[in-house]
C-alpha cells in the first residue's frame, strides 16, 4: 500500500515522503479500515517537527492521527464492527492515517452517522472535541460571561465563536489580520481585536472595562498568550492548548499579576484528558459532537483535498497564513 512516512523529524514538506509499505494485518481486538481521508492538523505538524510530546516516534514513522475510513478486515474476538462499516479512526498512539489503511485498536473507531458526510468525519474529533471539554467542561463558562480566545480564525477558533453564541457566552476573539474581523463577526463573534493593532490587554479592557475578562484560551503563547494572560481578572482562568510559536508565556511580566488576586493558567491537551474518561462519559461526547455537528455549530470549513503523492503541497497548503478549509489527504486520488 502507499503510505505517507518521515525517516527524520524536520519540516514537514521536506522530511514527508510517499513509500511503499506492506498492507498491515489486524492483531486481536484490531480493526483494518481502508482510509477515505484525514486531515492535517496542527498536531500532526508538531509531532513531525518533534515537538508533540505526546507521541514519540521509531523511525521510519507512520503520521496521521485523525480520519474516516471504511471497516476492510477484523482480528479475533473483534465484535462490535462489520466489514463495509463507515467508521472514524482516531489513531492517536501511533499515528498512521495518512495511508491507503491503517490497522487500530477497535476501542479506537467510532461508528459515523449516515448524514456526515466524509468531508465532516474525517476532522470528527481533534477540535470538535477539544472545543466542548474546554467551553464546557473545563472552564464551564456561564451565560453571559465573556470569553477571550487567540487565534480565532483557525477551524478551532471558529467552532468556539459558535458553540459560545449557541450557549450564551459573549466572545473577544483575537486575529493578526483586520480583514478577518467582518467575517468570525457574521459567525457569531461578539468583538474582534487585531494583535497588531496594540496590547492585547489594553484592547480587552476597553471592552469589558479594567476588571479584564474571567476566562481565556490560547494556542499560540508568546508574547501572545503573555498578553492573554495580562488581560484576566483578579479571578481569571486561562488555558494553553497549542504551542504555535514554541516560545514561553511569562506569567511574571508584570508584578501585579503574580502578587495579587487569584489568576489559574493551565494546559489542556485532549491526548491526556480523553483516555481517563469512562466508557459512558466518551460515549456522551461522542453524541454531543454529532448533535452540535448537525447543527452546524461543529463544522469544519470546506476540504482542500491532496492525493498522498502530493503531500508537501498540502502540508505547505495547511501552514499558509489566512488559508480557509480544513486540508485533507485522500488517498486513492
Amino acid at each position: 500500500m502507499k503510505a505517507i512516512r518521515l525517516n527524520q523529524y524536520g519540516d514537514p514538506a521536506k522530511v514527508l515522503s510517499m513509500q511503499e509499505v506492506p498492507i498491515p494485518e489486524p492483531g486481536t481486538g484490531e480493526v483494518r479500515i481502508r482510509i477515505l481521508a484525514s486531515p492535517i492538523n496542527p498536531s500532526d505538524l508538531l509531532f513531525v517537527r518533534g515537538h508533540y510530546a505526546g507521541v514519540q516516534p521509531s523511525f521510519p514513522s507512520p503520521a496521521g492521527f485523525e480520519g474516516v475510513g471504511i471497516v476492510d478486515a477484523l482480528g479475533p474476538q473483534v465484535q462490535n464492527f462489520v466489514p463495509g462499516q463507515r467508521v472514524i479512526a482516531l489513531n492517536t498512539k501511533t499515528g498512521g492515517n495518512w495511508a491507503e489503511y491503517a490497522v487500530l485498536p477497535s476501542d479506537f473507531l467510532i461508528p459515523v452517522p449516515d448524514d456526515i458526510s466524509d468531508e465532516q468525519a474525517a476532522s470528527f474529533f481533534i477540535n470538535p472535541a477539544s472545543a466542548i471539554i474546554m467551553v464546557r467542561r473545563l472552564l464551564a463558562v456561564p451565560r453571559g460571561e465573556w470569553l477571550l480566545q487567540s487565534a480565532a480564525g483557525s477551524e478551532i477558533g471558529r467552532m468556539i465563536i459558535k458553540l459560545a453564541r449557541r450557549d450564551g457566552i459573549r466572545t473577544i476573539n483575537v486575529v493578526r489580520r483586520r480583514e478577518a474581523a467582518e467575517e468570525l463577526k457574521q459567525l457569531g463573534a461578539d468583538a474582534v481585536i487585531v494583535s497588531t493593532e496594540g496590547p492585547i490587554d489594553e484592547q480587552v479592557r476597553k471592552i469589558v472595562g479594567p476588571e479584564g475578562v474571567k476566562y481565556a484560551i490560547d494556542p499560540v503563547v508568546g508574547e501572545t498568550g503573555t498578553q492573554i494572560y495580562q488581560s484576566l481578572g483578579d479571578d481569571g482562568r486561562m488555558l494553553v492548548y497549542g504551542s504555535l510559536t514554541g516560545e514561553p508565556i511569562r506569567v511574571g511580566a508584570d508584578p501585579r499579576f503574580i502578587l495579587a488576586g487569584r489568576r489559574i493558567l493551565e494546559v489542556f491537551w485532549l491526548g491526556y484528558w480523553f483516555p481517563r474518561l469512562d466508557a459512558a462519559a466518551k460515549q456522551d461526547l461522542f453524541n454531543e459532537i454529532v448533535e452540535l455537528m448537525r447543527e452546524g455549530i461543529l463544522k469544519t470549513s470546506a476540504a482542500l483535498k491532496f492525493p498522498l503523492h502530493d503531500v508537501a503541497a498540502a502540508v505547505r497548503q495547511a501552514e499558509e497564513k489566512g488559508k480557509q478549509g480544513k486540508v485533507l489527504l485522500v488517498p486513492g486520488t
